[in-house]
């Protein structure tokens, strides 16, 4: 009897990371009968109601070992109480479940009357460096999973180098870096915040992923390679694994069924490609000056709009909920004058409204799922990043692709101040900065390329 090779997979709980790394380990497994993968699924200690949460449940509903996929739930480490900032809570949970990973493929290959051959670990990019340091005690190797694109791989990548070798120290005099993965230079104004801080583990990551055996990116040769810049750049690159992309993978299998048919019934009620969709991801919210703002925009538009519209995080948590009225937020008798025209909705299926023929136009955060899912569905965007991979993603968008409109590239809700360490403020983007991204959007004409590209499906990239 042969044995059975296992894989194990360690996604990130974030609704970014986990859609597309649980979606990885389905698409191997359909491409290679004889793999048996164990996804091992944390749950976020500081989000319960979450609808990320409400997925992982879903995930586990759905299981039931057809496929030889199966998904266990790390149950967390009671170690979490006591701590009450977010940034202390994340360190000692990956400290956690590092034990809870050891005990569980322990477990997995002890099983009785199964021959297993553990062949090695995936895990996200976000836990390589706790989560390595496991797979080295099994003696097993590594792949990286890295949720985002391959030229947000590259820069990444250049960060940890320039950082080991001089420091992250950046002169006022040169606004820009050349980074190989990037056709065009890279303001430094957009570099994303999280590769800047020593202390969040991130460019220690970098280093590790240099140690995998390769590097998993949701990605396709149709998107990156055309431009010779990500792909073929790090696969020249001796420092740096074998890179596979694996894209697009995409979550179109929604698990909304709050007010589903009301939502669907409004979109069938619009005309073709008229409506343009606002929403920023599971995390993005906005204060209510800025959400006013919007507000202003989309009626000074006239354009049929359906905006997700999440309310901030309560303290304590990193999760937006939802608004109870709406009203509170947004200018005094706007529902009663858009109504005809807009809907307002809490979270959205986003892979469904995107889908449907009524949708023209997708003003989004720029995740990288989102402009997977908008490529895959020819819809234009408008770019409105907020944090992490964002900004270089929207660049990309907007200067190398031109498949998006610029609304604002440099909207950043995670810096911090050097001396204070305090986070920094955004500056409010104003309404008619964002109303002319709107329109430009939403520009039906032959002239606009941006749109005539989006609605070929991508597909122009390897013309």
């Amino acid at each position: 009897m042969e044995d059975a090779i296992e894989l194990v997979f360690i996604p990130a709980s974030g609704m970014g990371h986990l859609v597309s790394a649980v979606g990885t380990a389905k698409l191997l497994l359909q491409a290679r009968p004889q793999l048996s993968v164990t996804v091992l699924i944390m749950k976020l200690p500081f989000a319960p109601d979450s609808n990320i949460n409400s997925y992982i449940d879903s995930l586990l509903a759905d299981d039931d070992d057809k496929d030889n996929s199966r998904l266990k739930l790390i149950p967390l480490p009671d170690a979490l109480k006591g701590h009450t900032d977010m940034a202390s809570i994340f360190r000692v949970f990956l400290d956690s479940q590092k034990t809870k990973v050891r005990e569980c493929v322990n477990e997995m290959l002890a099983s009785v009357g199964v021959r297993q051959r553990l062949a090695g670990f995936v895990v996200d990019m976000i836990l390589c460096s706790t989560m390595m340091d496991v797979a080295d005690e099994f003696g097993v190797p590594t792949y990286v999973f890295y949720p985002s694109g391959a030229a947000m791989l590259g820069l990444h990548l250049h960060l940890q180098s320039l950082n080991d070798d001089h420091a992250l120290e950046f002169k006022d005099s040169d606004p820009h870096l050349n980074i190989s993965t990037y056709s065009k230079p890279f303001p430094l104004n957009l570099l994303p915040y999280f590769l800047l801080d020593n202390t969040n583990g991130c460019l220690d990551g970098a280093r590790r992923i240099r140690r995998a055996k390769g590097v998993i990116v949701n990605t396709f040769f149709d998107l990156e390679r055309h431009r010779r810049h990500a792909l073929e750049s790090l696969s020249k690159d001796r420092c740096v694994p074998p890179v596979y992309p694996v894209g697009p993978i995409l979550n179109l299998n929604s698990h909304y069924n709050k007010n589903r048919g009301s939502l669907m019934k409004w979109l069938d009620d619009q005309p073709v490609s008229s409506v343009v969709f606002l929403c920023f991801g599971s995390g993005g919210t906005f204060p209510e000056t800025q959400v006013k703002e919007i507000a202003y925009a989309l009626e000074s538009s006239g354009q049929r709009f359906l905006w997700a519209l999440r309310k901030p995080p309560c303290p304590g948590s990193l999760v937006p909920t939802e608004y109870t009225n709406p009203e509170e937020v947004l200018p005094e008798g706007f529902l009663e004058r858009t109504q005809n025209i807009g809907k307002i909705i809490g979270w959205a299926p986003q892979s469904e409204v995107l889908a449907h023929p009524s949708v023209g136009g997708f003003m989004s955060h720029c995740g990288w799922n989102s402009i997977l899912e908008s490529i895959w569905f020819g819809i234009p965007m408008a770019t409105w990043p907020m944090c992490a991979d964002q900004h270089g993603n929207a660049f990309q968008l907007v200067r190398e692709i031109g498949m998006a409109v610029e609304v604002t590239m440099d909207y950043k809700i995670d810096s911090k101040d050097p001396k204070t360490n305090f986070l920094i403020v955004p500056e409010i983007v104003n309404a008619k900065e964002i109303e002319f991204g709107i329109t430009s959007l939403m520009d039906h004409s032959t002239s606009n390329s941006i749109r005539t590209k989006a609605n070929n499906g991508g597909w122009w990239l390897i013309l």
